[in-house]
């Protein structure tokens, strides 16, 4: 007889003489009465999505890359009936005598069944879709550099403020000091990480500009040698960053228990520490699978194949999509 703690959690197990419900009748009148209100509904929880531009940048980074592995994967499938089809082709070559010749017309001359040119069509076309998503990322990053700079200043007015403390009253002096202490460590690691921020975008919007004809007449290669430079950069923001995830955790790890709760009532202080700790192991989760993908593109010949590379793209894609859908809920 199995033990009740190898049954899961949840709702109470029913026992075997209770009746099992009635399931519900499935309207299919009320279902067309309520789509045109769902369907509304999606679409202006859609358009709060679209709001800014980091909202459209997670929009197409999930489409993009989710894109990109459906077509690596519909290739994948269509694999084993290209092959039977290449030996099909095979045999009636060999039936043919020496001076007879094989010609197609067309590419649908080809002994494809329509479902596997079908999903060669899909595949195709969900390729092209994620390069063309790739391409607008790429330039909507243009104007990136712009909050880099705001991003530098906020550092170098934190740095003067820790340098020249405000002339004020010594208890605002000493709550300044306990709500917002210095960190070096954390210091050196903004300054690195936008240190490596700046090459990236630099790079990135020259080779960008260059291949458009529009600045800098860089040749192929050379705009080449660029972008694997400027995902060399990225690789060492992802770095660093996972470097900072770590000290942030191991610094939250140092407090008293008194530290942690503060002002706070317990179970506003548990809250909190389970919101931290579920955004601190995304964020871990999000660099983990771009670490790889800043390494493959910083390579000429690259690291990893078309399928991986949709694979890992869309971890992060799907975390920041299902995040902003929370957040612009209702």
């Amino acid at each position: 007889m199995p033990s009740t703690a190898d049954l899961p959690s949840g709702e109470p197990v029913p026992t075997s003489g209770a009746p099992l419900p009635k399931p519900k009748p499935i309207h299919l009148k009320g279902l067309f009465q309520t789509a045109p209100s769902n369907i509304d509904a999606f679409l202006a929880h859609l358009h709060r999505c679209l709001q800014t531009p980091s909202g459209i940048d997670t929009l197409l980074l999930f489409i993009g890359y989710t894109s990109r592995l459906s077509a690596s994967v519909l290739q994948a499938l269509t694999g084993p009936a290209i092959q039977r089809s290449a030996k099909q082709l095979l045999a009636i070559a060999d039936a043919l005598p020496p001076s007879a010749t094989l010609v197609f017309a067309t590419t649908k001359s080809f002994p494809f069944s329509p479902s596997v040119a079908l999903v060669l069509r899909v595949a195709k076309r969900l390729k092209a879709l994620s390069v063309l998503l790739s391409e607008i990322r790429t330039f909507m990053r243009l104007w990136g550099l712009l909050n880099m700079y705001f991003w530098g200043r906020g550092l170098v007015l934190k740095w003067r403020q820790s340098k020249n403390p405000p002339q004020s009253s010594s208890d605002e002096k000493e709550k300044a000091a306990k709500t917002a202490p210095t960190d070096k460590v954390e210091t050196t690691i903004a300054w690195a990480q936008l240190t490596a921020c700046v090459v990236f975008q630099s790079l990135e919007n020259a080779t960008y500009l260059s291949s458009k004809g529009i600045l800098l007449d860089w040749a192929p290669a050379t705009q080449g040698r660029a972008a694997r430079w400027s995902a060399r950069f990225w690789g060492a923001f992802v770095g660093i960053e996972l470097g900072r995830l770590l000290y942030e955790s191991h610094k939250r790890g140092q407090r008293s228990a008194r530290e942690r709760i503060g002002s706070r009532t317990v179970a506003e202080a548990e809250r909190d520490e389970r919101e931290w700790g579920e955004a601190w192991r995304k964020s871990v989760v999000r660099n983990l699978a771009w670490a790889p993908l800043t390494v493959h593109w910083s390579l000429e010949k690259g690291l990893v194949g078309e399928m991986a590379i949709g694979a890992l793209a869309s971890i992060p894609g799907v975390i920041q999509m299902r995040d902003l859908w929370r957040r612009t809920a209702e």
